[in-house]
């Protein structure tokens, strides 16, 4: 005969059950609101286009990610590398980075449990107290469950804004890059403007020496040593103003690359060629450079972002529900404070009647904001293709302009030749010779603006196709955005 079982213990298996039930009820809960919702953003209402108007098709043979080492100038390489380790403003949105970083946790940190804790002491010293002490111990949790998405949309928003401040931070790094390359190379170009200048001074006071001398043995009339003298003080005078410009754009790389100003300079008061970049025959397609454009991946994240708050804002108009819980302990001593403990647990669920409009208000401010955003990655992407199309432009233009003004200054110094030895030799007049010694210095400093020309469209180039920056030393632009469904507006 079976031996009756204990009531207790019938009761304590069903207590189980029902926990685990409880248990299983409440997990099932966590994971289906710890997700993070599909956020459906609308198609651009762009036409990307499928190959580019100004390039050849075929797709570019060189890795564009450096593209500042393809220039082979050791100077600008340093003061680049120099300035994505030290740039303040770089520094700055690093900082905003982290900033959302935080934020990510935090809005995450939603979907689990408030535990908090409390404990008191309390003693009573009136007169007719024994003196016992009376202590008291407590716990209790509250949980917002998330079913119509609201932390769950939060929480989108927030890793959308972590992706956009990631990718912001790398098209600062671009926008950076570019900046200290084409500053370097106009150094250069001034550097260079500035030797012509000097070399071409000597010229000019040799001729001056000479008209002086023709003049002494009535060979030539004054006119001739005050045209030389004219010619000569122009020339002069452009020298401080080249050392001026070389000093400031000096001193804007320097506070690009986070350093006082002096070392900078310094570096280019040995004058060297302007960099000669190689030249980028065809891209790829449109579309994939956007995807490498970190300011259009910053203004979709942004898109993402808004979007999302508007599921927020829908969220307040659908009920909310908290469940709560408690446990406690209190005694006169602490040998049998965990003798008697009492609990609790509860649930509240509320819903919005009438606010006056608040509500709707703000999901009215959500949707114009998510439009604006709209337009504004429509408009990064319009941007984009023009930066390319118009730098294509520009280096093409730049690299005709090179083989006009290298023959321009074969035409010009071969002209000067003559003309200074036919002026020592009593065959021309002095005007010819000013006139083709003008024309021999303004074509050495065409040629070097237009090769400086050259090297900046390139850094335009491979900026507008993307380079400047590594995804993989920015994890956070990289990391995935919440899902998006595409829709059309």
């Amino acid at each position: 005969m079976k031996r009756p079982q204990d009531t207790n213990s019938i009761t304590g298996q069903v207590s189980r059950k029902r926990g685990a039930v409880l248990f299983g009820t409440a997990m099932a809960l966590v994971l289906s609101a710890c997700t993070t919702p599909q956020v459906a953003i609308p198609e651009p209402g762009i036409a990307v286009p499928l190959d580019w108007v100004e390039t050849d098709p075929a797709p570019v043979s060189v890795d564009i990610t450096e593209y500042w080492l393809l220039l082979d100038d050791p100077l600008l390489t340093e003061l680049v590398e120099a300035a994505i380790a030290n740039n303040l403003d770089i520094a700055q949105s690093a900082a905003r980075l982290k900033q959302s970083r935080a934020s990510l946790v935090q809005a995450r940190a939603q979907w689990f449990p408030n535990i908090g804790a409390s404990g008191s002491a309390n003693r009573d010293l009136g007169d007719n107290n024994p003196g016992d002490t009376f202590f008291s111990l407590g716990a209790d949790a509250g949980w917002e469950l998330d079913l119509f998405g609201q932390i769950g949309n939060n929480v989108a928003s927030a890793q959308a804004d972590l992706a956009a401040a990631g990718y912001n931070l790398a098209d600062l790094q671009r926008a950076i890059v570019g900046q200290v390359a084409i500053s370097t190379i106009n150094a250069r170009s001034i550097a260079q403007q500035l030797e012509i200048a000097r070399s071409t001074l000597e010229y000019q006071e040799d001729n001056l020496e000479i008209a002086r001398w023709r003049n002494q043995a009535g060979l030539v009339s004054s006119l001739d040593v005050e045209q030389a003298r004219t010619q000569r003080a122009q020339t002069a005078a452009s020298i401080p103003a080249l050392e001026s410009s070389l000093a400031s754009t000096a001193n804007a790389i320097s506070t690009l690359i986070g350093e006082p100003p002096g070392r900078v300079l310094a570096e280019f008061q040995d004058a060297k060629p302007v960099p000669t970049p190689v030249n980028l025959a065809g891209f790829e397609a449109p579309a994939e450079v956007l995807s490498r454009r970190p300011d259009v991946r910053a203004a979709e994240a942004n898109l993402i972002s808004s979007t999302a708050r508007v599921g927020v804002a829908r969220a307040q108009l659908l009920p909310l529900v908290r469940l709560s819980g408690n446990i406690g302990t209190n005694a006169l001593g602490i040998d049998n404070l965990f003798d008697i403990l009492t609990a609790g647990v509860g649930g509240t669920i509320s819903q919005l009647i009438f606010d006056a409009g608040r509500t709707q208000a703000q999901i009215d401010s959500a949707k114009a904001a998510a439009e604006a955003s709209l337009a504004a990655w429509e408009q990064s992407i319009l941007g984009a293709l023009e930066d390319v199309e118009s730098a294509a432009v520009d280096q093409r233009s730049a690299n005709q302009r090179i083989t006009i003004n290298e023959e321009a200054l074969d035409a010009a110094n071969n002209s000067a030749l003559l003309a200074r030895s036919q002026y020592q030799a009593g065959l021309t007049d002095f005007r010819t010779l000013l006139s083709a010694e003008n024309a021999l210095l303004s074509s050495r400093n065409q040629l070097v603006s237009t090769q400086a020309d050259r090297a900046s469209a390139f850094v335009r180039l491979t900026q507008a196709l993307g380079g400047g920056w590594r995804p993989a030393d920015f994890p956070d632009a990289s990391l995935s955005t919440p899902a998006t469904d595409r829709t059309q507006p």
